[in-house]
């Protein structure tokens, strides 16, 4: 009998030996083995337990091993130094103050890592030579272009590693590294003797935010450990020294408030006149402290984003429109015509990627009863036993639970001039078969679509220059924000609608923080149990009437903030799809496709991983972030 050879052992591919190391490297330097790591094109992130670093190529380069080397030494470094309970007490709450603290602390927990160990350190500077590849910061020559907290970053880990911000991010820090040093130069020295204590250090960098006047009202944390500390700072600059401020704590132990009078009065007397309401409100939270924020008006950037630094010029001429108000119904229906028949050419490839959803969704949704019942629906099966029999009692019947929960999505479009053409058709012809997909699997589906009224600018710019041309006048153009279905309508009464965004001329500019706001806003308002967002987008958000007189990112800081606000503290579920435009920059949970053609399987891909997780707050043993498919 002849012997057959043994079994050919699979070639791995070139990239999973890097893997394997850099996952053991991070659970060794967060001293925890119960560490998860995962590689994937989504944001560098730790969740619980489990960590996500950048996918490397099949096969890496030499940089390209150091970035990712890079991001895990970050992340491991953060589990190992960073304390998230004490993070939370003393960080500003909200605004450009807290966003500061971060990257400052950041700094902080890389600077640790990279003071002890040389490999490290030239893994962390490849990953901040990468961060800044981008090469937007390169030539800035004002403040105004430069962002605060980016730039201090790169100041502070200048001075507790020595180390000088990479070249395409010189500019940034120059610009804001006079001034800094100027009036926090004292502060700066004090923070390299205390890299290593993270409260001290928090407690330091409060004092910056302070002398550079972006310091906000304390939160609970601060009011119960550093009261008398935050109200004897004067504005001017450094004045506290390390001792002052042990001191301080002391007095703050002992209870004594007398030194809160003096040069800031006024302060002090508001303080003193709010104390007992203060001290009841910590008596009666004090079980609750670790977990819940402290109610302050106009928090989220949502609600208020003028606090965060994002003004509107003029919004009398914004407008949210019903679709077919924008059109003819004898348009509507010529494009209607055209769009059917252009699912007809993707109907095969869409269709066979909608009913794997579908399927998946039933799946999930499947009834059961329990029969023979004495109270519940009636089994009208059962009612020839009474013919029968008409002494047998009457049989009901009752459901049981699912748990399938009940569920909207809403899909945000890009309507953009760049989109026009094939990708603005291929997205319409997508959210119509979704939709129906959906439709039939119970889910409600909300599309809604983004764009300006007018190029570079509409009556918003004209009132503007009859102003006199104020600076840094904020937004500058009228928002067009259009519902071209409603989660409530079928979809056999909206799909005229969907037609609408191929007509000419209506593909514009686009504002994305603010149209992800409104969208958010809407979903907020659904008395579903679960809420998925889905913005489809082909890149950064761009007004030309905007960016010509206020920085070069402002709308794109803007979209940062409001992202960071939904995906920390909203229970909607936010996804991104980005056409040729890397989304996973601004997006924890995204994919990026190349060509329009791939919208449909990244848009099911999303879905069904998302239907196959436990819905944003619900109980689960451990939930790591999303794979993303191409």
């Amino acid at each position: 009998m002849p012997i057959s050879p043994p079994p050919t052992k699979r070639k791995e591919a070139p990239a999973e030996p890097l893997k394997r190391v850099v996952g053991l490297t991070v659970r060794a330097v967060a001293g925890d083995e119960k560490i998860s790591v995962d590689f994937s094109p989504g944001k560098p992130m730790i969740e619980g337990h489990h960590v996500q670093l950048p996918e490397p190529a099949r096969v890496p380069s030499k940089r390209e091993i150091a970035v990712v080397r890079g991001w895990a030494d970050s992340l491991a470094l953060t589990l190992a130094c960073h304390d998230e309970k004490l993070h939370r007490k003393l960080s500003p709450q909200s605004g450009e103050a807290r966003a500061v603290f971060e990257a400052v602390e950041r700094a902080r927990v890389e600077a640790i890592g990279a003071n002890r160990m040389d490999g490290m350190a030239a893994n962390l500077a490849a990953k901040c030579e990468d961060y800044f590849a981008h090469g937007r910061y390169a030539t800035v020559k004002s403040r105004e272009e430069a962002p605060l907290d980016e730039a201090l970053a790169l100041i502070v880990r200048e001075r507790l590693t020595g180390h000088a911000p990479p070249a395409t991010a010189k500019a940034l820090a120059d610009v804001w590294k006079p001034v800094i040093e100027k009036r926090c130069g004292k502060t700066l020295k004090q923070l390299a003797a205390k890299t290593g204590d993270q409260e001290a250090f928090g407690r330091l960098v409060r004092d910056l935010l302070r002398t550079l006047e972006m310091a906000e009202q304390p939160n609970e944390g601060e009011r119960e450990d550093s009261e008398d500390e935050q109200e004897q700072q004067p504005e001017g600059g450094d004045q506290e020294t390390e001792g002052e401020e042990e001191a301080n704590e002391g007095q703050e132990d002992a209870g004594e408030e007398s030194e809160s009078e003096g040069e800031n009065g006024d302060t002090a007397e508001a303080a003193d006149a709010g104390e007992m309401q203060d001290i009841e409100i910590e008596a009666e939270g004090e079980a609750e402290s670790d977990t819940a924020e402290p109610w302050r008006p106009n928090l989220s950037v949502l609600d208020a984003p003028e606090n965060f630094g994002y003004k509107v010029f003029a919004s009398g001429n914004d407008e949210v429109v019903e679709a077919d108000k924008l059109s003819t119904a004898e348009e509507l229906d010529r494009l209607r015509t055209f769009l059917d028949k252009e699912l007809r050419v993707l109907a095969s490839t869409v269709s066979r990627l909608a009913n794997r959803l579908q399927r998946r969704l039933l799946a999930k949704q499947n009834r059961a009863w329990d029969f023979d019942l004495e109270e519940g629906a009636l089994d009208a099966a059962r009612l020839t036993r009474i013919i029968i029999d008409p002494m047998h009692a009457l049989s009901f019947m009752r459901e049981r639970d699912t748990d399938f929960r009940d569920t909207v999505v809403t899909l945000l479009i890009d309507n953009s001039g760049s989109m026009r053409g094939r990708p603005i058709m291929v997205a319409a012809c997508c959210a119509d078969i979704l939709a129906r997909t959906l439709e039939r699997c119970g889910v409600k589906v909300e599309i809604l679509g983004f764009t300006t009224k007018a190029w570079k600018g509409g009556e918003a710019r004209e009132k503007w220059l009859a102003a006199g041309k104020p600076p840094n006048p904020g937004r500058l153009n009228d928002l067009r924000h259009i519902i071209y279905k409603t989660a409530d309508a079928p979809w056999r009464r909206a799909k005229r609608s969907l037609a609408l965004m191929m007509r000419e001329g209506l593909l514009k500019e686009n504002i994305d923080g603010e149209a992800l706001a409104w969208a958010h806003q809407r979903l907020l308002a659904r008395p579903e149990q679960r809420r998925i967002l889905m913005m489809i987008s082909d890149g950064a958000p761009v007004d030309d009437s905007t960016l010509s007189v206020n920085t070069g990112s402002y709308l794109e800081h803007h979209l940062r903030q409001v992202i960071h606000e939904i995906e920390t503290r909203s229970p909607v579920e936010l996804i991104a799809i980005g056409i040729g435009h890397d989304v996973t920059r601004y997006y924890r949970r995204a994919v990026t496709i190349t060509d329009a053609s791939e919208l449909a399987g990244a848009m099911t891909d999303k879905l069904v991983e998302l239907f196959d997780e436990p819905a944003k707050g619900a109980p689960s043993p451990r939930r790591g972030p999303a794979r993303v498919r191409h």
